[in-house]
């Protein structure tokens, strides 16, 4: 199931929070008036559009569930790509006999449940809006959608490789070299601080390798913005709303307190940054009790060169240059802040990177970084 659009490890959890009765103010403006009641959700092409309003800067192709049926192959067991909570995702085509004006075009086509909860119609929804007026090529790009009867699925660009999960943690596929996973930290860096300076600032909410796509050529695209939030405005230091997210990812003190800011997903970004750099889950459970947190087990070590050498993916046999992932710890580091005001912005988190794309000289020992002295500091 390589080749999928999906979201990955339903590790999804919802907990109320000191903020609950302050979440509708969290809400995208286009959906906040139309989540207090479920009786107000839009229930077809015509209500969405109209939901979108001026915000619909990329056109959408509103598909019928028949059609949806042709794309699929009637969901052909074979087209089946992978799943999760919200339901399956499948492979697709749109051919050109299909309807007038549509391009041949390969597709992956995510098909939430008949009988999903009011939450999943909100979050299938968020992705209509989000993706419908937000464009970038670090963004996966949401090709239209069908909203009929019970039916709720979203039509996206296919992404040959799948996500970062699948490829990182494969023990099928060949492990990922450093160049290709800094090239995708790069890429997932810029689709975030795109959200961040955006004109209405997003928080994604929901940063992690299951939701990092990959094209052929394995450029990242943030993908499955259902728990994306507008960011605060004006004198606003954040937003309030329940605590959602997935476990290992989520920001310390947006648990605690409910307040989702940017540097949410600054940490989330650190996260990952430190599944790369390991090649270890941020939550496994298979492992001794010490090293089941990713971020409890690595963070001490981040900022030791020796004790650094022994958490870098060994899958990787020493071929890295050190250099890099001297700088590579360093910025995870940074990102893991407990302090959410001493983690860098995403755009300078950008900048951190690009110089991570160019070649480096490879030390000693077949690549082995070799450390001169113990501490970084």
């Amino acid at each position: 199931m390589g080749n999928c659009l999906l979201r990955g490890n339903p590790s999804i959890f919802r907990v109320s929070s000191t903020a609950k009765s302050e979440s509708s103010k969290a809400e995208s403006p286009p959906v906040k008036e139309i989540v207090k009641k479920e009786s107000k959700l839009p229930s077809s092409p015509e209500e969405i559009e109209d939901l979108r309003g001026n915000s619909a800067e990329n056109p959408l192709v509103a598909f019928s569930f028949n059609e949806i049926k042709a794309i699929t192959g009637n969901f052909r067991q074979d087209y089946l790509l992978g799943g999760g909570g919200f339901g399956n995702v499948y492979n697709g085509f749109i051919t050109e006999g299909l309807r007038q004006g549509l391009l041949s075009l390969q597709v992956a086509v995510k098909v939430h449940d008949a009988d999903n909860s009011f939450q999943g119609h909100r979050e299938w929804l968020a992705e209509v809006i989000f993706l419908g007026q937000l464009s970038h090529p670090n963004l996966v790009k949401l090709i239209g959608y069908c909203c009929e009867d019970k039916h709720r699925v979203l039509i996206y660009e296919f992404m040959a490789r799948g996500s970062v999960e699948a490829n990182l943690f494969s023990r099928m596929l060949l492990p990922l070299p450093w160049s290709t996973r800094m090239k995708i930290a790069l890429g997932a860096a810029k689709g975030l601080a795109f959200l961040h300076d955006a004109k209405k600032p997003v928080i994604y909410r929901d940063f992690k390798t299951s939701n990092i796509l990959l094209d052929q050529d394995y450029n990242a695209k943030l993908s499955d913005f259902g728990l994306a939030k507008d960011g605060p405005v004006g004198d606003k230091s954040h937003v309030s709303t329940r605590v959602m997210g997935t476990y290992g990812y989520a920001a310390p003190e947006y648990i605690m307190t409910g307040h989702l800011t940017s540097m949410s997903d600054v940490y989330s970004f650190g996260v990952v940054l430190l599944e790369l750099l390991t090649g270890r889950r941020s939550l496994d459970k298979s492992r001794p009790v010490r090293e089941q947190t990713l971020t409890d087990w690595a963070l001490p070590l981040l900022t030791h060169k020796k004790k650094l050498l022994k958490i870098v993916d060994p899958r990787l046999n020493g071929e890295y240059p050190g250099r890099s992932v001297h700088k590579a710890a360093m910025l995870a580091y940074h990102c893991l802040s407990r302090n959410p005001k001493a983690r860098p912005l995403m755009r300078d988190i950008v900048d951190s990177l690009e110089p991570l794309q160019e070649p480096d000289e490879f030390g000693s020992n077949g690549g082995i970084w070799v450390a001169d002295e113990d501490s970084l500091h």
